[in-house]
């Protein structure tokens, strides 16, 4: 009697087959150990290749579809959505859609502006920066965001920059207004968000909102011929002293409005923007990603690391985004039920990353971007309840897309680093080196609007062959041996705090205006438990002077924002000078703020009485331990 085996034989796969299996496996392993990240980043450049060949298609058939073209659509599409929510009223897609139109019909009838005039912005986060924003860009104007913590000369800099016609200012700032508007330049028509006036020759806007039609105006006034034309200017402090105008096109306000949606945010979510809006984090990847989603927005007026979390759960924010020092805020904070929360350790980037964190999945999303350059994306997911975060890994598939390179730079001459064939030389892994990005047809640098020896000083030429461009970050970075990245310090007369770029000759400037002031050196000391560095300034008094405390704060808190005040004052006899005659940082950044080491006297910003006071050892215990608030 025959078995069943042999009734019925089982089939004997091919020879090829276990070995194609062990292959398979092998590869498997290989990928999980050399590039766990690796599906991951392919889903996500897949998403980007399709929304590059959308454009693409776009533009072959003639049509430029813009950022405003889709808020439009949305207002059509979905009118009583809401869209954006600020202190608990709900603006719908439709609600902010109206208002934008009579904002625009108030300038189509009472000035004279053109497609492609320059409109600046000085406005906090509120809905009608966003009505003003979108109105003006209905009528073809490029809009400039100016930083409102930035005043007087500095301020009137960033005017003149950007040459615009217009001025609007946002109520709460008529007190800045005041201190610029005798010194701006008389062509500019200046127009505040009130119903009446103080000021002479200056138009109010928000009565004669209440008798303008909601229609819209033409299409043609906003439609664009060119992904490559201007849409906005964003100011960035960068490394050369005052701030600058970088020149915002359509393309880049679509690639930034992509990334929330490229991260897998969706429709159904709720973003809460805390970032100031004159920021790109906020108002390019912000506003600009939640209309690419067609989703809803939170928006605060200024951040409250005690708020943070109970608005999260108010409105069920499901994405939340932040910038440098912000986390560390956050995770101070008591834990707030019904919100999932996680107890990590952050090692946040201290300069321009923008980060989401989708609360209801795994993954925190990071790109990090530079003058609004999109250089690098990554993805860090939780592995465990204690994770690390740094900015992303590197991988040879984003790096087609978002090429970039760290290079050998002197510290001390200030320069990256040529070999004697006069070329850079990219650093080893574990090594600080300076973040540079390729400059080409699919990343293009846009510059800065105004002097153009700005964007030349911005750009490296003959990089690693001849007629080869890079973008220069100014942030020196670390690679370590898992290809994650880590900020290490900013180059040049910069330091970074309070995520804002400090530019060390703007402080100086305003500090030797003082008449008992010789010179000023102002440079960036790390203080323990805190992100960047802060400002201290190190000072030469003119002979048969004597120091004025009280002259010094009150200079520095009116010419400068609150994060470039110097919180330490160092009063030297002499000014030691490089080699070169520069002013020498490097050993008075290294002494730091002890009085214990440094024998010059030193004196403290402190906050809470409003003036410079002696820095003791006891005042420098209490900062080292956090009991004093910096």
């Amino acid at each position: 009697m025959r078995g069943w085996d042999d009734l019925y034989p089982l089939p004997v796969p091919p020879s090829w087959v276990p070995g194609a299996a062990v292959g398979i496996l092998s590869l498997h392993f290989i990928q999980k150990l050399l590039f766990p990240y690796f599906w991951a980043d392919l889903r996500y450049l897949l998403k980007v290749l399709t929304y590059g060949l959308r454009v693409a298609t776009y533009q072959l058939q003639g049509r430029v579809v813009t950022v405003l073209d889709k808020f439009v659509k949305l207002a059509e599409k979905q009118p009583h959505k809401p869209f954006l929510i600020y202190e608990g009223t709900v603006h719908s897609y439709q609600d902010v859609d109206r208002r934008s139109n009579r904002i625009a019909q108030v300038f189509l009838q009472h000035e004279a502006l053109k497609k492609g005039d320059t409109v600046a912005l000085l406005m906090g986060n509120e809905p009608d920066f966003i009505h003003v924003w979108f109105g003006l860009a209905k009528l073809g104007c490029v809009v400039a965001f100016l930083n409102f913590n930035v005043r007087l000369r500095s301020l009137l800099h960033c005017i003149s920059s950007c040459e615009p016609k217009i001025l609007v200012v946002g109520a709460d700032l008529l007190g800045t207004l005041e201190e610029i508007l005798p010194n701006l330049h008389k062509d500019v028509s200046v127009w505040i968000m009130t119903k009446d006036s103080t000021f002479p020759s200056v138009h109010t806007l928000l009565d004669k909102l209440e008798t303008a039609p909601e229609d819209p105006v033409p299409v043609n006034r906003r439609s664009a011929n060119n992904l490559k034309s201007a849409v906005l200017y964003i100011f960035t402090s960068g490394t050369t002293g005052l701030p600058k105008a970088a020149v915002i096109s359509h393309m880049q306000a679509l690639k930034g409005a992509a990334g929330l949606w490229a991260f897998g945010a969706t429709a159904e979510d709720i973003i809460y923007i805390t970032l100031p809006l004159y920021h790109s984090a906020a108002s390019l990847l912000g506003i600009g990603g939640c209309i690419e989603l067609g989703a809803t927005c939170v928006l605060k007026k200024k951040f409250s690391a005690s708020q943070f979390w109970s608005d999260c759960k108010k409105y069920n924010v499901t994405v939340i985004q932040y910038i440098g020092e912000l986390c560390r805020y956050l995770c101070n904070q008591p834990v707030v039920s019904g919100i999932k929360q996680r107890d990590l350790y952050f090692s946040i980037l201290p300069f321009t990353s923008v980060t989401f964190i989708k609360l209801s999945l795994d993954y925190i999303a990071f790109l990090y971007c530079e003058e609004c350059r999109c250089i690098l994306i990554g993805f860090i997911k939780f592995f465990s309840q204690v994770a690390k975060i740094s900015p992303g890994e590197d991988n040879y598939i984003s790096l087609l897309f978002f090429p970039f390179d760290l290079i050998k730079y002197d510290f001390q001459k200030d320069e990256p680093i040529r070999n004697k064939h006069g070329w850079c030389e990219k650093v080893k892994r574990g090594e600080a080196g300076l973040l540079i990005s390729k400059v080409n047809a699919k990343n293009p640098f846009f510059g800065y609007a105004g002097n153009k020896r700005h964007t030349e000083k911005k750009l490296l030429c003959d990089v690693f062959k001849k007629g080869d461009l890079y973008f220069n970050t100014g942030d020196l970075m670390v690679q370590d041996h898992d290809n994650f990245l880590y900020f290490w310090d900013r180059i040049g007369d910069t330091f970074r705090w309070k995520g804002e770029n400090v530019a060390t000759t703007e402080v100086s400037d305003v500090i030797v205006m003082l008449d008992f002031i010789q010179e000023a050196n102002v440079y960036g000391v790390s203080v323990p438990g805190h992100e960047g560095k802060t400002g201290m300034a190190s000072l030469i008094l003119k002979q048969n002077t004597s120091l004025d405390l009280e002259q010094i704060y009150k200079q520095v808190v009116t010419y400068l924002p609150s994060y470039a005040c110097p919180l330490f004052l160092r009063v030297q006899e002499k000014m030691e000078m490089t080699g070169t005659f520069k002013q020498q940082k490097f050993r008075l950044v290294d002494e730091g703020f002890n009085p214990s080491t440094i024998t010059d006297p030193l004196y403290f910003l402190d906050n809470s009485k409003k003036a410079y006071v002696l820095l003791t050892k006891e005042v420098h215990e209490m900062i080292l331990s956090g009991k004093m608030k910096l």
